[in-house]
C-alpha cells in the first residue's frame, strides 16, 4: 500500500490503524536548529483530539505524542523526527457485524476490493484517526513557518444551512478557540451547535466547511501546471477524510464573475513593488503565490458512521440487511476536529514550498545564534 508519504522536501510518512496499538509518523526534512518539545506537538494534538465535547465522539484518547528521535537536547538535529501517539481505547467489538456487510459509504468495500482484505476494527487504515499524524507533523511545520513570519489560522464557516458572516484573521485567532464548534463567529457558533445536537439527537449527522487563510506567505511560492501552489494545495485538502470541495480565492462564486469584476488591478506598493488592488485571487496567481493572504475553504460531507438504519448487503450470506446500525462513538460532525488538521495540511504544503523555494534553509535554521556553529553544538563535549 503506497500513498503513505506527503511531500518533497519536508516528508511526512505515517503509520497507524484507527484500532491498532498505536498511530505514528516519520518526518524528514526538518532542518537542523528548530527549537521542538513534545508540548509544542501536543498542542495541537489536544484541539484534534476525540472527547474534548458533546458534539465529538466519546472516545476517550489522550493522544499524548512521544518524540522518539531527531530532537536532542530539545533543538532539532537534522535527522528524522519519529513521533508516535498511543491507541487507548480502541473497542472493535461494535463493528463485528460489518466484517461481512460495508458500512455505507465508507472505505469498508473499495479497500476489500482493491486488497482483498482490510482492518475492519473502526475502518483500520481508512479511519479519520490517521489525520492525528498529519497534526503531530503540521505543529512542526507550523513552528518553522513562524520562524519566517508566516502565520495561518481556520475555523468552521459553515454548518449544514447555517452559514458564519466573514471575519477577519484576528478574529478567527481570538475567537475560533472559545467555543466547541471552533466557529469565530460567537453567534453562528451557537446556533451551529443548536443544529448540531437536533442531528445527534435524531442518530444522524450533519456536514460543513472550514475556511482557511495564512498570512505573510512570500510572492513565489510554486511552480506552473502540476507544481503550481494550488494545485498541491488542493491534493493536500482532499487528502483529508470526507473532503468532497477545495477551492480558494472566489472558489465556486468565481462562475459567476466577469473576467472585469474578478481581475485584480495593479498598484505600486510601499515598496514600491507591484501589489493587487484587491485579493479576489487568493493569494496565488498563475500557480504561484503573489505576497498577499492565502485563503480557501474545504468541505467535509456528514460522518458516515451514523446510528439511524440503513441499508448494506452481506457477501457471505448474499443477504440484504435493511436495519443495520453503526452503533459506536462517532462524531455528528466533523468540522470542529477539522479545524486543526485543515491548518496542519496547509502548514505542510508551504513549508514544503519554502524549502523548495529555499526560503528556509533545508540544514539549518537561525534559531540561537552559533548554536550550531563550529564553537558551540550540544553534543560536543568541549561544551560542558
Amino acid at each position: 500500500m503506497n500513498g503513505n508519504r506527503f511531500g518533497r522536501l519536508f516528508q511526512v510518512t505515517t503509520f497507524g490503524e484507527s484500532h491498532g496499538k498505536a498511530m505514528g509518523c516519520t518526518v524528514s526534512g526538518c532542518p537542523a536548529g528548530l527549537e521542538l518539545s513534545e508540548s509544542d506537538v501536543q498542542k495541537d494534538l489536544d484541539r484534534r483530539k476525540p472527547g474534548q465535547s458533546m458534539i465529538t465522539t466519546s472516545r476517550g484518547e489522550p493522544d499524548d505524542v512521544t518524540i522518539n528521535s531527531g530532537v536532542q537536547d530539545g533543538y532539532t538535529t537534522g535527522t528524522p523526527i519519529g513521533m508516535v501517539i498511543q491507541n487507548k481505547d480502541a473497542r472493535s467489538g461494535k463493528y463485528e457485524p460489518f466484517i461481512t456487510a460495508p458500512r455505507p459509504s465508507h472505505g469498508d468495500f473499495t479497500y476489500s476490493a482493491k486488497f482483498g482484505t482490510r482492518n475492519w476494527g473502526g475502518g483500520g487504515r481508512s479511519s479519520a484517526r490517521e489525520t492525528v499524524n498529519w497534526v503531530a507533523a503540521g505543529a512542526i511545520a507550523k513552528k518553522l513557518l513562524a520562524l519566517e513570519g508566516i502565520e495561518l489560522k481556520a475555523h468552521v464557516n459553515q454548518i449544514g444551512d447555517v452559514s458564519a458572516p466573514d471575519v477577519s484573521f484576528e478574529e478567527m485567532l481570538e475567537h475560533s478557540e472559545e467555543n466547541d464548534v471552533r466557529c469565530a463567529h460567537p453567534e453562528t457558533a451557537a446556533e451551529m451547535q443548536e443544529l448540531i445536537e437536533r442531528y445527534q439527537d435524531e442518530g444522524d449527522s450533519i456536514g460543513g466547511s472550514v475556511y482557511f487563510q495564512a498570512r505573510g506567505v512570500p510572492a513565489g511560492l510554486g511552480a506552473p501546471r502540476f507544481d503550481s501552489l494550488s494545485a498541491r494545495l488542493g491534493q493536500a485538502m482532499m487528502a483529508i477524510p470526507a473532503a468532497t470541495a477545495f477551492e480558494f480565492g472566489l472558489g465556486r462564486e468565481a462562475r459567476e464573475w466577469t473576467g472585469k469584476d474578478r481581475n485584480d488591478d495593479w498598484e505600486f506598493g510601499e515598496d514600491d513593488d507591484p501589489t493587487p488592488v484587491e485579493n479576489d485571487h487568493g493569494g496565488i496567481q498563475g500557480g504561484i503565490s503573489s505576497g498577499e493572504p492565502i485563503y480557501g475553504e474545504v468541505t467535509l460531507h456528514a460522518p458516515t458512521s451514523i446510528p439511524k438504519e440503513q441499508q448494506t448487503v452481506d457477501w457471505e450470506t448474499g443477504e440484504v440487511v435493511d436495519d443495520a446500525q453503526v452503533i459506536g462513538r462517532h462524531d455528528p460532525v466533523l468540522p470542529p476536529r477539522g479545524v486543526p488538521v485543515v491548518e496542519a495540511m496547509l502548514a505542510l504544503t508551504l513549508v514544503d514550498f519554502m524549502l523548495l523555494s529555499g526560503r528556509i534553509n533545508p540544514d539549518r535554521v537561525d534559531g540561537e545564534p552559533g548554536r550550531y556553529d563550529t564553537e558551540y553544538h550540544p553534543s560536543n563535549p568541549r561544551n560542558e
